[in-house]
């Protein structure tokens, strides 16, 4: 395997793990800015509604670039980002700085998908692309503990300070491997967007934005969960945040797995169900078990929790390549655009449950989400099924 492919993952792994640190940032960064847990959410919604609508607008924009061009532009603007928001003065300048990450990140992620298959070659194109992708399953599982214990030791801007290095590194490593001549494609951006139109495109990808909006009501505000909501001290939230990651790796692990063997959408069946009740036992935690025991109790959830969660992204991108298997990048960008908007509006949502209702009803809330999306699956596969008759 490429080596280069490494350092792509690398730069997946820095431009991902802003959007999950911030689980653990959010009371650090309330208090500094004076302002509301649920509206130093919004900086979260900046980041990935930035990522999801920049990327197929920059990607169709640079898409005829040399891509080592491109991936040094999206990591100088990446660094600047959080260099402007390791010293910004207040809470709107941070907010700046984040949507400029999220942009930098969208084009950096697609770019580098892209990059990777041309190292790969056609026929280790899935492989390529697996590596630069479990970056961004390793920004969850050390990216954001990591983030997060190196906030509460020296304060949030340190970790900003942090990932300004990491990118800084992956910029002059990558403009030093990579080659010189990966001229990638033009298309324009309703070419790109024309994929929504396939049969089954649309329906999965709302699917996706569904699932994710449930998961980051809650997920986003994983602190005041843990200080408020079960009593835990601040300092525990590094470990929390690793515990979930580690099931998030072993989730992500499985799900390839086990959708071949039991097939891609029962895969995603169980994960919405399961991600449902999950975000249930949660509230249940917080409303029902004494302060000695829902802490200890959350802890022991977090890598069951994690693991659920992610089988749903890798099965869910199967059946998308499925539906259309000539548009496989295309309908996997829209996923990823998805999978942003429904972080934003999840955040979002979970903001407004904080600003009206207690933290314990961000997991009653959060479990509707990825019921809708089981319904909207059931819906789209009927027709389907009634013509399967006819057909023969």
């Amino acid at each position: 395997m490429d080596r280069r492919l490494f350092l792509l993952a690398l730069g997946a792994f820095a431009v991902s793990t802003v959007a999950f640190v911030f689980a653990g940032l959010l009371p650090l960064v309330a208090v500094d800015t004076g302002v509301t847990v649920a509206q130093a959410g919004y900086l979260i919604s900046a980041y990935s509604f930035a990522y999801a609508i920049g990327t197929p607008i920059l990607s169709a924009l640079t898409g005829a670039m040399d891509r080592r061009r491109v991936i040094a532009l999206a990591l100088a603007l990446f660094v600047l980002g959080n260099l402007a928001a390791a010293f910004s003065g207040g809470f709107l300048p941070l907010f700046g700085a984040q949507v400029v990450i999220g942009v930098a990140g969208g084009l950096f992620a697609a770019t580098a998908q892209a990059a990777a298959v041309t190292l790969a070659g056609p026929e280790r194109r899935a492989a390529a692309i697996a590596v630069v992708v479990g970056g961004t399953t390793f920004a969850v599982a050390f990216g954001a503990p990591a983030g997060s214990l190196l906030a509460h030791l020296v304060g949030w801007r340190g970790t900003f300070l942090g990932l300004a290095a990491v990118g800084t590194a992956c910029a002059a490593a990558l403009w030093l491997r990579l080659p010189r001549d990966m001229t990638g494609s033009h298309a324009t951006l309703g070419e790109r967007l024309m994929v929504i139109r396939r049969p089954g495109i649309l329906p999965s990808v709302t699917i996706t934005l569904l699932y994710l909006t449930g998961g980051f009501t809650v997920i986003a505000y994983l602190g005041p969960i843990v200080i408020d909501g079960v009593g835990l001290a601040p300092h525990y939230l590094p470990a929390i945040l690793l515990t979930y990651g580690v099931g998030a790796i072993l989730g992500n692990y499985a799900s390839g797995r086990l959708a071949d063997r039991l097939g891609a959408t029962r895969v995603v069946v169980c994960s919405m169900l399961m991600a449902s009740l999950f975000a249930l036992l949660l509230s249940g935690i917080m409303l029902f078990v004494p302060a000695r025991i829902a802490g200890p109790l959350l802890i022991v959830a977090m890598v069951p929790w994690g693991f659920v969660g992610w089988t749903f992204p890798p099965a869910q991108a199967s059946r998308l390549v499925g539906f259309a298997p000539d548009a496989a990048p295309l309908s996997l960008a829209l996923n990823a655009s998805a999978i942003y908007f429904g972080i934003a509006l999840g955040t979002l949502v979970g903001g407004r449950v904080l600003e009206f209702s207690d933290v314990s009803g961000l997991g009653a809330v959060g479990a509707v989400f990825p019921l809708l999306a089981l319904l909207l699956l059931y819906l789209s596969r009927r027709p389907a099924r009634r013509a399967v008759p006819a057909a023969l």
